[in-house]
């Protein structure tokens, strides 16, 4: 296994925000990338999943399609991570 795709299936598609605090545990517990997946709505959660430390990438969906999230704005904040 290369990487994990943590889903919290009850935010799936809900645009109601990650579990940040879960996913995070999974991550800190394994030594393999965790992909957070479900509930993403907008930058403050793309902001939080990359303040938490340790969460490799992030699956948007839904926030895409709906326009809640700007992939552009989404992007360079992430760089802005990486170089610290």
């Amino acid at each position: 296994v290369a990487g994990i795709i943590y889903t919290d299936i009850k935010r799936d598609g809900m645009l109601s925000g990650p579990n940040i605090k879960e996913t995070k545990l999974l991550a800190d517990s394994v030594s393999i990338p965790v992909i957070a997946s479900g509930g993403i709505h907008g930058i403050d959660d793309v902001k939080g999943l990359l303040e938490a430390g340790g969460i490799w990438g992030a699956i948007t969906g839904k926030a895409i399609y709906s326009g809640s999230l700007d992939v552009v704005e989404a992007i360079e904040l992430t760089k802005s991570y990486e170089a610290r």
